[in-house]
């Protein structure tokens, strides 16, 4: 089975290295694994012009054809977003308008894959619960199965405190102990329901 992480800091620091250590972990224990990172990328935000509804495909040509082709592939997608804002980062978002073009091609392409959300905030509560909320909510509208870790401490999913450090972050056990229960969770649905 495939999972595929989509990494939607600007920055690549610490969400970037939860999400690799979730994949990392998924990998080990037989999963395939791709990431893909907004870092550095072209994400154009929807146009909302309904141009993929008629000629099913998008009208903007940027690297969202990467993000097209690993949800495509994937059984299972977890969405890592840094807090901005309170939410989640202008990166997602954008990647979640955008996907409208994808189920333009195919209404149920997404339905059934299982979808797991990480937030990593500055502060410890930051937004993570809105930035899950939001995934949870993409995940919904699209049919994909969202998961937590279950309702002592990582209820929405898995929620980190980086404090805007990379060294902060690898100390951060509650956002690890989050993240196992979240990844044991999503690991039980891939092997019941894909």
């Amino acid at each position: 089975m495939k999972v595929f992480g989509i990494c939607a800091s600007p920055r690549n620091n610490t969400t970037e290295y939860v999400l690799k250590e979730a994949l990392n972990k998924l990998a080990e224990r037989g999963f395939e694994t791709e990431i893909f990172t907004c870092h550095g990328m072209d994400i154009k935000p929807c146009m909302h012009c309904d141009y993929c509804l008629e000629n099913k495909k998008c009208i903007i040509e940027d690297d969202m054809g990467d993000v097209y082709e690993g949800l495509q592939g994937a059984d299972g997608i977890i969405l890592a977003t840094p807090i901005q804002s309170g939410g989640i980062s202008s990166n997602l978002a954008a990647i979640m308008d955008r996907t409208r073009a994808l189920e333009a091609v195919d209404y149920n392409l997404l339905r059934g894959k299982i979808g797991m959300s990480i937030a990593v905030g500055g502060d410890r509560t930051g937004g993570q619960d809105f930035a899950h909320l939001k995934n949870i909510t993409y995940f919904m509208i699209h049919g994909i199965i969202p998961v937590s870790g279950g309702p002592f401490g990582s209820n929405l999913g898995a929620s980190f405190w980086s404090n805007d450090s990379i060294e902060d972050i690898k100390e951060d056990d509650y956002g690890m102990e989050s993240l196992n229960r979240t990844l044991i969770e999503f690991e039980n649905f891939l092997n019941k329901y894909i």
